[in-house]
């Protein structure tokens, strides 16, 4: 048998389950005390779901400890420490020979420690689950009956097991391969098996206000899936295969624990118009982000981003951006948001933002902007108070301003380089500045000087 899974009956009982050529079945007497131990044990649904909660890792662990041989036994281990303390007292050669010889029998028995410690923690964490499993049998009598008549009526493309109070999923709908929709929404599911993926027709995936902490790999087999709803759960990140779920359109996150984004999100999901992803702790967005030229509507509110992309222009479809609430991160906007053409909402309230972009009177199609809570140096209060129209207006009369400045600069400075040549460049920095504040009043006369000097300029 592995080791001495003996002190592990339940561990040692769904390991042999899970490989019964690899791993050996405890003993009778073990077995017949886990029978009455834990009844339901030999329940497909009950047995699939233990197997499902074993790490991948554990053959290594049990290797690992097999290698080491068998564990010192305390009075040994007693002996050695003792020894190690009267030899630290002496200062010859030999001593400390002595010393590494017993220290080998103290750092054996820590590894082994070390080890079945894990596999204590993992025998408790199975009886976690067998009960979550036997309270989902128990108290689903009604939810079993519904499935029996689905199974009799047929395959059901839509189903709604929402309000349920499940804590383990619901092993009955792994033979439903004609599911589109399936709703497990506020209930207290804290893992989805990976058998999620048989799931090949699935179009719409609730799973929103659970206790899950993390979504499994098999994810991105789900090829069809158009709207995922994960909000409201414990995750703390979003497995990478995801990106392969190319078929997305809507994907609703928010309300976790998430620190970062897939890397290649953007890469994978080229067709998602809405990514809500507010109430996380998320830092930064992924450069690939920006390659999703098909986004709509970005929700980012109450995170700790510290920056935009500055390729973020590249969200041509973008629509709605709201990155409010990240406070003393998020500091400034990129240069690069004017060229947001189809921005309408944009949400960049309480945040540490003193300036915006010189260029972004360029946002025509901007209808609401909300700066509030932002120690803004421009524009003033008053225009902001007149909405998207208003600051729109006033940065682009501010970077009119800019240009003519530069303009008028430009040409001053062409001149002192000429050093004492000043005559037809004042009067062509003249003519510039005319030009440039709308000045009239020379007349229809010098119209077509001031072009030929235009053209000269």
């Amino acid at each position: 048998m592995d080791h001495n899974l003996e002190i592990f009956p339940l561990l040692s009982y769904i390991i042999h389950h899970s490989d019964p050529a690899s791993h050996a079945p405890p003993s009778l007497s073990t077995q017949q005390s886990l029978a009455n131990r834990y009844p339901l044990l030999t329940n497909p649904h009950v047995i699939s779901t233990l197997i499902e909660s074993i790490p991948n890792t554990i053959t290594q662990t049990l290797h690992v400890l097999a290698s080491l041989g068998p564990r010192p036994d305390p009075s040994s281990v007693a002996s050695a420490r003792a020894k190690i303390a009267q030899i630290r007292e002496t200062d010859s050669e030999d001593a400390v020979k002595d010393e590494q010889i017993y220290a080998t029998v103290v750092k054996l028995e820590e590894v082994h420690e070390g080890y079945e410690k894990q596999l204590r923690g993992l025998e408790e964490k199975l009886c976690e689950v067998y009960e979550s499993a036997v309270e989902s049998l128990y108290g689903g009598d009604e939810v079993d009956e519904e499935f029996v008549e689905i199974l009799e009526m047929g395959e059901d493309e839509r189903i709604d097991l929402s309000d349920r109070k499940l804590k383990v999923f619901p092993e009955a709908l792994s033979e439903n391969v004609s599911l589109v929709s399936l709703n497990l929404s506020r209930n207290d599911l804290t893992l989805l098996p990976e058998t999620i993926s048989g799931f090949e027709k699935l179009e719409e995936l609730d799973v929103s206000s659970n206790l899950l902490k993390s979504l499994p790999d098999s994810f991105g087999l789900l090829l069809n899936l158009r709207v995922l709803n994960v909000s409201g759960n414990k995750l703390t990140y979003l497995p990478e295969s995801i990106t392969q779920c190319r078929s997305l359109v809507e994907l609703d996150a928010s309300f976790n624990n998430l620190a970062c984004l897939p890397a290649n999100i953007g890469y994978g999901l080229l067709n998602l118009e809405r990514l809500s992803i507010q109430l996380n702790k998320i830092r930064y967005f992924p450069n690939s982000i920006c390659e999703m030229r098909s986004l709509k509507y970005l929700d980012a509110h109450m995170n700790e981003i510290h920056g935009l992309p500055v390729a973020i222009g590249r969200l041509t479809s973008l629509e709605v951006l709201n990155v409010s609430g990240n406070f003393s991160d998020l500091t400034e906007l990129p240069d690069t948001i004017s060229d947001l053409a189809d921005l309408k909402e944009l949400d960049v309230s309480n945040n540490q933002i003193r300036v915006l972009p010189d260029s972004f009177f360029r946002l025509e199609k901007l209808e609401k902007v909300n700066l509030d809570g932002n120690p803004l140096e421009f524009p003033p209060q008053e225009m902001i108070n007149q909405g998207a129209e208003g600051v729109r207006e006033y940065m682009r009369k501010r970077w009119e301003d800019m240009v003519e400045e530069e303009q008028v600069r430009s040409v001053i400075e062409a001149e002192k380089q000429q050093g004492g040549v000043t005559g037809w460049l004042s009067w062509g920095s003249s003519i510039v500045s005319n030009l440039l504040s709308g000045d009239t009043q020379s007349g229809g006369a010098n119209k077509s000087k001031d072009s030929y000097m235009n053209q000269l300029l």
